[in-house]
């Protein structure tokens, strides 16, 4: 029975788990836990006390594994939806004693393989024994490249020492971090996509740093043991507020939680008439449906998924290639997405209005006309907002509508017409770079920026429609600045990955990232200002960028970086999606993804290097990056042989 009906939350999340131990009736398993509330069983497979080396050569042909239970005993439904298989935690390949590991690997193919016999959605593979584990992830690794879409969960302990100094009391302290242990697993096996993580939750947690490196990790399960609750005032199992904002994280991202252990809570009687039948109720009481009760309690307290949030679930962690808007012409359904952000609207009706109160005094109100541009036009969103703004003001305004798509022209056309702005907008049917104005512009609008600021060529736009503005004139925007950070995706570096090719590790990507670490705060990339009067410009720029992680985060892996802007429409109206400053409730843009070819393991408290260039031919633009430390990367796209804007 699923958690709640969280609005808007469809994910897996909202299916909870018990870890059982073996038994051989599993019809009696699985009816006695889903009627106990739980959604699935993490069950193991095999009998624990199984080992292939104790059994008779001569019986070998003729033995029947000790498996709980035949395929018929549950329907196929059943098993994919209700069991994930538990492999036997005895199993050590990496052990220097032979005989075990030798059947620590017969055994762990023989469960897979049942496992894989079953149509298993998931097995749960035990932690690694030690740090070495190269026999275990070799193994695993061929298991792999052979499996069905099952997937493998390896068990990691959710724990990292925080341990200041380097020494204490004069003795060397070697700091644990249980993700080095997933790393070094998840690495050797090729960033293998079925391969992914069940975090076991203990009863200390690590630093909030720490823990968010999980986030962008491919973590599937979160463990909870029972001695990780603490006991309320009314006896009952609670979280700690730690315990409960980490569930609530992994509730947000899709992890499903599996409750494990014994009851460690004596509940108290419930006292009243009906004493016999409360004893009976109790008796029939899954023993750990007090801690079910609790983790449905916090998964139903979490705030529903606001509307923009709801929109946005198709498009989460999906990446998009970036428009090419001065090469293609827009479809009409882009220009109905684009329209319906009436938030970025708002602040360019906010942003024209300033403009024409600083351009026309009060008393000029009535005698002057400011001659205002729409540079790409579209449908004409901007070609309302700023006569909105004029009417807001009381300016009299002239406007140019510039747009080269002719479909989109016939619509604007149609909307001149129907709003009853003949005398006021003029629509030219051209691309504003060839286009000779009649007259000089006060004000000139474009709504040309890209997910990184200048990635849909706003700067050769504006710089090629600049000779339409007064000396004095207005540009809206007046500026813009690229951001960027480094991140751990999993998901988007296996999605990247599938392409098998080079050219898909050179694109950036629109994406709504969604399962991401955000490693370090975002730093300033290259910012463009319009009017652009220098007379050496050049809109090729070179940044090097130097991050560091904070130092109770441990160690990281970098798959790529999240690109934003911001931008500075006029004065104090800004707009933008770095995340400390974006505008609330905006969609017109997702964030920018650059891909590393190949993942930078970076040490705790070393810093990263990175370079971008953003380059520029006489047919287009494009975008060159790498990383110099702590190790080198190719450089990325060179000469842009894979990812371009074209002029």
């Amino acid at each position: 029975m699923p958690l709640g009906d969280n609005l808007g939350d469809k994910s897996d999340s909202r299916y909870c788990g018990v870890e059982t131990e073996f038994n051989d009736d599993m019809p009696h398993v699985l009816s006695h836990n889903i009627n106990g509330g739980f959604d699935f069983v993490v069950a193991p497979l095999m009998e624990p006390g199984y080992r292939p080396s104790l059994i008779d050569n001569a019986s070998k042909d003729s033995s029947v594994l000790p498996f709980a239970g035949s395929d018929l005993v549950l329907s196929p439904s059943q098993w994919s939806s209700h069991v994930v298989g538990k492999i036997s935690s005895w199993i050590d390949l990496d052990s220097e004693d032979d005989t075990l590991r030798e059947d620590s690997e017969i055994a762990l193919k023989q469960e897979l393989a049942w496992a894989s016999h079953l149509s298993l959605q998931a097995c749960l593979l035990p932690t690694p024994k030690g740090p070495s584990c190269g026999n275990y992830a070799r193994c695993v690794n061929q298991i792999l490249q052979n499996l069905n879409n099952m997937q493998l969960w390896l068990r990691i302990p959710l724990e990292k020492s925080d341990v200041d100094d380097d020494a204490v009391n004069g003795m060397a302290i070697e700091i644990t971090d249980s993700w080095e242990l997933w790393n070094s697993f998840r690495v050797l096996c090729e960033h293998h996509s079925q391969l992914s993580v069940a975090l076991d939750v203990l009863s200390s947690l690590p630093s909030a740093n720490s823990l968010g490196r999980w986030i962008g990790e491919p973590v599937k399960a979160a463990i909870l043991h029972t001695d990780s609750f603490l006991t309320n005032a009314r006896g009952y199992p609670c979280l700690s507020k730690r315990h409960q904002n980490l569930l609530n994280s992994f509730f947000y991202y899709s992890i499903q939680i599996v409750l494990s252990g014994k009851p460690v809570h004596k509940l108290p009687a419930t006292l009243g008439v009906n004493q016999t039948d409360n004893y009976a109720q109790q008796a029939q009481r899954h023993d750990l449906r007090s801690y079910l009760d609790y983790v449905g309690y916090l998964y139903q307290k979490m705030e529903p998924l606001p509307e923009q949030e709801r929109f946005e679930l198709g498009y989460r962690d999906f990446l998009q290639s970036p428009l090419q808007p001065l090469m293609d012409n827009l479809e009409a359904q882009t220009y109905e997405t684009f329209e319906k952000d009436s938030v970025k609207y708002i602040q360019y009706q906010r942003a024209v209005s300033k403009a024409l109160v600083d351009r026309v005094s009060d008393e000029n109100a009535s005698a002057t006309t400011v001659v205002l541009m729409v540079v790409g036009a579209g449908r004409g969103p901007l070609v309302r907002a700023s006569l909105q703004a004029a009417e807001e003001t009381g300016r009299k305004l002239k406007v140019y509508a510039v747009e080269k798509n002719p479909n989109a022209v016939v619509t604007l056309h149609s909307l001149v017409k129907l709003e009853g702005w003949e005398n006021n907008v003029t629509i030219i049917s051209c691309d504003m770079r060839c286009w000779e104005a009649p007259e000089k512009a006060d004000i000139l609008v474009s709504e040309l920026l890209g997910s990184f600021g200048d990635n849909e060529l706003s700067p050769e736009c504006l710089d090629g429609a600049q000779r339409f503005l007064k000396p004095d004139g207005i540009s809206i925007p007046s500026s813009y600045t690229s951001f960027i950070q480094p991140v751990t995706t999993s998901k988007l570096y296996n999605d990247v990955k599938l392409h098998k090719d080079l050219l898909h590790f050179e694109t950036a990507y629109v994406v709504k990232l969604h399962r991401l670490s955000k490693l370090s705060p975002s730093q300033s990339v290259f910012t463009f200002t319009h009017p652009n009067y220098s007379p050496n410009k050049s809109n090729e720029r070179y940044k090097k960028l130097r991050f560091e992680m904070p130092n109770d985060t441990g160690s990281t892996i970098i798959h790529g970086f999240a690109g934003y802007f911001d931008a500075i429409l006029y004065k104090d109206v800004h707009l933008g999606i770095e995340p400390t400053t974006a505008t609330p409730n905006m969609f017109s843009w997702f964030p920018i993804f650059f891909p590393l070819r190949s993942p930078i393991y970076v040490k705790a408290g070393a810093p990263l290097e990175f370079h971008i260039w953003r380059c520029c031919g006489n047919t287009k633009v494009w975008y060159e990056w790498c990383v110099t430390s702590p190790t080198s990367s190719p450089i990325h796209n060179s000469n842009g042989r894979s990812y371009w804007v074209g002029l």
